[in-house]
């Protein structure tokens, strides 16, 4: 007779690891669940918040690279940028031609000049413009021995192409999520290494950049 009791004892054990097994494997499925993103990081998509820095590259010609990096500076932690903060970030222009070796001489190499560097800005949400806007010769930025020509600044010299170390965006309004940076590069590009003929390439892009609530 004590079987019938030991049978009901194990049947409720039964349910019991069912409904356990349905306990955990609930828990695991939100375990495994994407983290909700915060507002501003779903309302103003940023590779530069998210990483602390971002790297844009254009191909201008065949196997020729302009890299545009850009990457905060104070704060470093990108959730600190709020419209009140200093918000300052780095930027450099380089380039790579693909052609030729790292190494290899300007000779071997297709010459890139940087004639000119514009910095626009633009608010979210509002879609005004933001207190950002610089317009500049590049070669009024750099030391005056960096090698250059009348055609601008040259970016792959072995001196290094183009480097801002701090620029600021500037206060803006307290219901700003995202500023929008619109970087304009004109370039003289040469067509082969070490041949003199050149042609004028106008290079556009962006960078968003998140802005968080104050506290």
């Amino acid at each position: 007779m004590p079987a019938r009791p030991l049978a009901a004892a194990l049947a409720v054990a039964a349910v019991l690891a069912v409904a356990g097994c349905a306990r955990i494997e609930g828990a695991v499925d939100a375990a495994l669940a994407p983290a909700e993103p915060s507002a501003t990081a779903a309302a103003f998509a940023s590779d530069f918040t998210t990483d602390g820095s971002v790297l844009l590259t254009s191909d201008v010609a065949d196997a020729l690279e302009v890299r545009l990096e850009a990457w905060a500076v104070d704060s470093k932690r990108t959730s600190e940028w709020t419209p009140e903060a200093a918000n300052t970030f780095g930027m450099a222009v380089n380039v790579a031609d693909y052609r030729a070796e790292e190494r290899a001489v300007l000779a071997d190499k297709r010459r890139v000049y940087l004639a000119d560097i514009a910095i626009a800005s633009t608010l979210a949400p509002s879609g005004a413009a933001g207190p950002l806007a610089l317009q500049a010769d590049p070669r009024t930025l750099v030391p005056a021995d960096t090698m250059r020509s009348d055609r601008g600044l040259l970016l792959n010299s072995y001196q290094g192409g183009l480097l801002l170390p701090e620029t600021a965006l500037g206060a803006v309004p307290a219901d700003t999520t995202g500023v929008t940076l619109e970087v304009t590069l004109t370039l003289a590009i040469e067509a082969a290494a070490d041949g003199g003929d050149f042609q004028t390439v106008t290079l556009d892009q962006e960078i968003p950049i998140a802005i968080f609530p104050a506290g």
